[in-house]
């Protein structure tokens, strides 16, 4: 009998979710981060998806978000000219790094000491958190505005997009070391450390590079244009989605596509696998995330595995469901709760 997939759809919410990050494993499980067009990025249990709160403090769209390893420290990028770096455990905001345009991606050094970030003015800016007045550091040399920023090879280098260009810059001379050129728009990027490897789409190719040569490793065609992709850590699936509101999974080895999800209301904007490999999830145009098993029928988080002849053979379907909440409610929630992130909380449900 085939096990259908049962998404857990995180409301909470009211603009397109545009990027989302989980954390590492840390000793109080796994955390996800979301930017959203509403301006209030939102921190949640990785493997649940349940709401911990809401950062608040921007005052336009928020176009990235991300987490530190250990999930202490979040970061965020956003259209009124700024980028915010937060306590995650409080929610209290820590720092407010102001630039000239639109920032569009933030990423934390290893050690959280360093945080890079990149937008519209096209310069790449390295952040001292430990000297919040000092000037940051700029690397020039992309030639439109920048879509994704990342450390990788330990921090010493760094990968950066644009419109059809993909660059490696070496971070102790701040110089290009390397660059990839597209013929269409590159619309996500991905760094895996385990192998060094860059997942990059652009139009409906999902194609993989060395992070280290940028030299080509292998590329699958979608049915569809493709606007995330992300690898499992264990390098076994893909996972894509974009403009057809379908998710897709594929063996990363041969390229076969294993199963095929329509789950959202709108394209899809962002997909990611937690750092487990249990679960990836999605956000979507039509303002929800939501969290996918990797292996459908496993118990885990909010999934149960129900025997067959125990509830007529539907197989991992949520333990739990919340009643639904509107989201001029949720609204009113999060302005309620406006001093505290911790409070009442949007719902998780099947």
């Amino acid at each position: 009998m085939a096990m259908r997939q049962t998404p857990l759809t995180c409301s909470g919410h009211t603009r397109p979710v545009v990027d989302l990050a989980f954390s590492g494993i840390t000793p109080y499980g796994y955390f996800l981060i979301s930017a959203c067009k509403d301006g209030k990025p939102m921190l949640r249990q990785g493997d649940t998806g349940d709401w911990i709160g809401t950062f608040l403090g921007h005052k336009g769209a928020v176009w990235g978000a991300t987490l530190n390893k250990d999930a202490t420290k979040a970061a965020t990028a956003a259209a009124d000219f700024t980028a915010k770096v937060w306590d995650a455990v409080s929610g209290d905001e820590l720092m407010t790094l102001a630039h000239k345009h639109i920032v569009k991606t933030v990423d934390f050094t290893q050690d959280s000491n360093y945080l890079l970030t990149g937008g519209q003015d096209k310069l790449l800016r390295i952040y001292d958190l430990n000297k919040p007045e000092a000037e940051p550091k700029e690397i020039s040399g992309h030639t439109s505005g920048i879509k994704k920023a990342l450390w990788c090879s330990e921090d010493k280098q760094i990968l950066s997009a644009d419109d059809k260009t993909v660059r490696l810059w070496d971070h102790a001379t701040m110089t290009e070391v390397k660059s990839l050129n597209f013929n269409m728009s590159v619309s996500s990027m991905e760094y895996i450390p385990e192998g060094e490897i860059l997942v990059i789409t652009y139009g409906r190719s999902i194609a993989f590079h060395s992070a280290v040569s940028l030299d080509p490793i292998k590329s699958f065609e979608a049915p569809a244009t493709i606007n995330s992709a992300s690898l499992h850590p264990e390098k076994e699936f893909l996972v894509a989605g974009g403009e057809d509101f379908k998710l897709y999974k594929y063996d990363y080895n041969s390229g076969e596509e294993l199963e095929s999800y329509k789950g959202h209301f709108g394209p899809i904007h962002c997909v990611r696998f937690s750092p487990d490999g249990e679960l990836y999830a999605s956000g979507s145009e039509d303002g929800t995330l939501r969290l996918w098993q990797t292996v459908v029928g496993k118990t885990y988080g909010l999934w149960k595995c129900v025997l067959p002849e125990e509830d007529s053979g539907e197989l991992a379907k949520p333990k739990i469901s919340f009643p639904e909440t509107p989201e001029e409610e949720l609204e009113e929630i999060a302005s309620e709760n406006s001093d505290s992130i911790y409070s009442s909380t949007p719902e998780v449900k099947a």
